[in-house]
């Protein structure tokens, strides 16, 4: 056992002290009130790199929340690895539903139990500790090794991108390293290489100028509540393709080792329908349900109102009614392009006794990282000599924009490291991180940086 690995064993239960004290720090992005502890999380990670004597270690402020830098490049012929996380998390309501207080942290059955525990702060802590054990003992980091640590993860990084383009050069490497996602089980540790992207709309159909008493103007005058499911319904067809003229064409097709990759994925479909409650999986045909859930595109409904919606009844026809639809996109599709394709169709669809108006949201590339790329060889074996099983390969149905930012930007790919489960229940109440994956998540990350100093 190296000497990093260690170091890694005799503090555990160090770290893990060090872990509940960022936890206790309430940095919720989205609540202006909490400033303050979005600093108090941002000097942590400072004190904690500035302890290791590296290069370069620098809080940088931007027009939104800080962003931690740490960089230690000593070598001319190594890899650079840039590791992403973030410090912010989500809000802690509704607090009644906790189990003990979202920003005390407790173990139970293994797991802490916090807010951030999971998404972000315990996985991203990982790299800092494998950085660490290190420098600890007196031994060069393997590779070149830059870290940046952003505070705006969870309201949508809008400070980021600017960020990666202003200090494009000071951030150059040759791969992305990010905790965020989640391994396909227990004890199944998985990298994910493929997350789809994202086109987001919002549907208007306006017909007459008011609400109207239905049995008065019913039969005839439009009703736009009709109409907007009547235009839904013909997006797709009944076997679950979109109809929206073009949405194919830029496509790349699953290769054989995607497709291999994910039929290896122990996936229980029964047990699938089983947790969902439903009798049968719906999707596009010639693909399987895995298939369609991460690697292709998708279609979906999120919200539809109009009318009356209140208790007991209401005789209206409604002036308007709405939806929002978001897309799923695959490598190939610009979530852009596939706006602009969907306004055209929709707005086609709409006969002349109403108005449409389509609004284009929020958006995000889809990102794909080869299977043959020598970064994802490197974490494969460092997953396999940690973990003791061979990792699996998925692609998730899920987007994580800043993946396709870090490649159009830096040129670089990113490896999906992820130590936390799909049940951690992140986003809501009692939040968890498997205590012995975040020990396992630290000595994967030292050996990753070994193993990629070797190739």
């Amino acid at each position: 056992m190296s000497a990093s690995q260690e170091y890694i064993d005799n503090n555990k239960d160090q770290f893990i002290e060090e872990l509940f004290d960022l936890l206790r720090i309430p940095s919720v992005s989205t609540d202006s009130s909490k400033k303050d502890a979005i600093h108090e999380a941002a000097n942590f990670l400072l004190k904690q790199f500035q302890s290791m004597n590296l290069d370069t270690v620098k809080l940088y402020e931007t027009p939104g929340n800080p962003i931690v830098y740490a960089e230690h490049t000593p070598h001319k012929d190594k890899p650079t690895v840039l590791v992403y996380g973030h410090y912010d998390v989500q809000p802690s309501d509704p607090d009644e539903l906790w189990t003990s207080p979202p920003f005390e942290p407790v173990i139970k059955d293994g797991n802490v139990y916090a807010r951030g525990a999971s998404d972000d702060k315990g996985q991203s802590y990982t790299h800092v500790k494998a950085l660490e054990s290190f420098k600890k003992t007196g031994q060069e980091i393997p590779v070149n090794i830059k870290f940046i640590l952003e505070g705006e993860e969870e309201i949508g990084s809008p400070n980021l991108v600017p960020f990666l383009e202003e200090h494009k050069d000071m951030l150059s490497c040759d791969m992305v390293l990010v905790s965020d996602t989640s391994m396909f089980g227990k004890d199944m540790p998985s990298i994910t290489y493929g997350l789809r992207g994202l086109a987001y709309m919002e549907v208007e159909v306006v017909g007459p100028n008011r609400d109207l008493h239905s049995g008065v103007y019913g039969g005839a005058v439009e009703n736009p509540l009709n109409v907007l499911c009547e235009m839904i319904a013909k997006l797709k067809d009944e076997d679950g393709v979109i109809q929206v003229p073009g949405f194919y064409d830029k496509v790349i097709p699953l290769t054989k080792a995607d497709r291999e990759a994910s039929a290896a994925l122990p996936f229980d479909e029964e047990a699938y329908k089983a947790s969902l409650g439903i009798e049968a999986v719906h999707g596009e045909k010639g693909y399987t349900t895995l298939e369609r859930a991460s690697a292709r595109p998708t279609l979906d409904v999120n919200g539809i109102w109009g009318g009356y919606t209140g208790e007991g009844a209401k005789t209206v026809l409604p002036s308007k009614a709405n939806a929002k639809i978001s897309m799923r996109l695959v490598p190939g599709q610009h979530p852009k392009e596939i706006a602009q394709l969907f306004k055209e169709y929709f707005e086609s669809l709409a006969p002349d006794t109403v108005k449409v108006k389509v609004t284009e949201h929020h958006g995000g590339h889809p990102s794909v990282t080869d299977l043959s790329f020598y970064g994802l060889k490197a974490a494969a074996q460092a997953f396999e000599e940690v973990y003791e099983v061979e990792p699996l390969f998925a692609r998730e149905g899920g987007s994580i924009p800043i993946v396709a930012d870090f490649k159009r930007v830096l040129g670089a790919e990113s490896i999906l490291m992820g130590f936390g489960l799909t049940s951690d229940a992140i986003h809501s109440p009692n939040e968890k991180f498997s205590l012995k994956d975040f020990h396992r998540g630290i000595k994967t990350s030292a050996r990753f940086m070994e193993l990629l100093a070797e190739s």
